[in-house]
């Protein structure tokens, strides 16, 4: 960039006194608000006020909290887009909005909570209409109109220019990527579980299979096959009861933490597939590849629209976490995963790394501390603590008579 470009860039900040200014019109809001919550409690303890009163009073209040709300957007969001990022480091009060926020999304919100005003203003009037003329009435029902089409235009527009901000983005030349047999069955499946009806086929062996065809797991794996021997738990028989599926219907995750080659993933499919058979639809993806497609939601502004497909599936499978570092996008994509699942829908995460040591993993310890919270708070931890099935069975294995290897995997 050149240094009349920089100093240009620069000149951004001089909108930064601009949104302080707006911090200050909001302690002004706080103000009001209190000021006429105390008028309204004298005029109900003095017995000076009656329904229609008091219905004015709070829509006055339901006012200034709205107006005070819209002024957050402005402040947050407009600061956020056009002067510099927050960077609120995976913050646990982050607003959901501010993750993809732009200045097509914060124009169609700021026209949604404009009507919202326009809406309580209108309804003070009809609330009040015994002393409100019909020339008011009628031009502020048609300014309210107004603000409603206007919003809607904005919605209709919004859409268009985020495809075209999307397909205008410029992308880095990188070789081709050559999908093998493997990743092309993933691809497969994925592509039927998002075709596929969540919920639909019933708990039938029919209707089991479809689902287990339907989410994209590597193999199919059982339970039977995984040696419960090998556990760390908080109880015995662990496995046998997390077979149950009981899990799912308490929304609560399952965290399988152990070393390569000691069948986290194994046990991780086994237990989706106890899942589909009890009949709940479930989505099978490394964590890579969950942060590659929410990173594709994310760059298509529909991140939010991604989040909640995904609530219709009981039980969303991230496999190998921590086996490479995640880029701070893909982090907070990843933790943006787990919130939204936090008491909606059940995770099974693999990883062969301890949960405090997941700060490795995520790049900063805020990140890593806000997604272990929301996922270890409801969640079994079970570790697998044993040699790798591969080395061992390299070390063991003779030329003749070797058992497939699948069975243990």
């Amino acid at each position: 960039m050149t240094t009349l470009g920089c100093a240009l860039f620069a000149t951004r900040w001089l909108q930064a006194p601009l949104y302080f200014g707006l911090v200050a019109a909001q302690g002004v809001y706080v103000y009001k608000f209190f000021n006429e919550l105390w008028h309204l409690i004298h005029h109900v303890i003095s017995g000076h006020a009656d329904e229609t009163h008091v219905m004015l009073a709070v829509l006055k209040l339901v006012d200034v909290v709205m107006i005070a709300n819209l002024l957050i957007m402005v402040i947050v969001g407009g600061y956020e887009t056009f002067v510099s990022r927050i960077g609120l480091q995976g913050h646990r009060d982050q607003p959901e909005w501010l993750s993809h926020v732009n200045s097509n999304v914060l124009k169609v919100k700021l026209a949604t909570a404009i009507v919202g005003i326009s809406s309580v203003h209108l309804l003070q009037m009809f609330v009040d209409v015994h002393h409100t003329p019909k020339h008011d009435l009628l031009w502020g029902t048609v300014i309210h109109m107004a603000f409603i089409a206007s919003a809607a235009i904005l919605a209709y527009m919004s859409g268009p220019m985020a495809a075209h901000e999307v397909k205008a983005r410029p992308v880095k030349e990188t070789p081709q990527t050559v999908v093998i047999p493997a990743q092309r069955d993933r691809r497969a499946a994925d592509e039927r579980a998002e075709t596929a009806e969540p919920g639909a086929g019933g708990a039938g062996t029919a209707g089991a299979e479809e689902r287990i065809e339907a989410a994209g797991f590597p193999a199919r794996k059982v339970l039977e096959m995984f040696d419960e021997g090998r556990l760390r738990a908080p109880e015995p028989h662990v496995v046998a009861r997390l077979g149950k599926a009981d899990f799912v219907t308490r929304k609560a995750n399952v965290v399988l933490l152990g070393g390569p080659g000691t069948g986290k993933t194994h046990l991780a499919v086994a237990l989706g597939v106890r899942a589909c058979q009890a009949g709940h639809q479930v989505l099978f993806a490394t964590a890579a590849e969950w942060g590659a497609r929410l990173a594709d939601a994310k760059a298509a502004g529909r991140l939010r629209k991604e989040l909640a497909r995904l609530d219709a599936y009981p039980v969303l499978v991230v496999d190998e976490v921590g086996y490479v570092p995640f880029d701070s996008e893909v982090a907070q994509l990843l933790f943006q995963l787990v919130s939204h699942r936090y008491e909606r829908g059940s995770l099974i995460v693999t990883g062969n790394r301890p949960l405090s040591r997941w700060d490795e993993v995520f790049g900063d310890s805020a990140t890593a501390s806000a997604t272990v919270d929301r996922l270890a708070h409801h969640a079994e931890v079970v570790t697998i603590d044993a040699d790798s099935y591969r080395t061992r069975r390299l070390e063991s294995a003779s030329p003749a008579g070797r058992e497939d290897p699948g069975k243990f995997f």
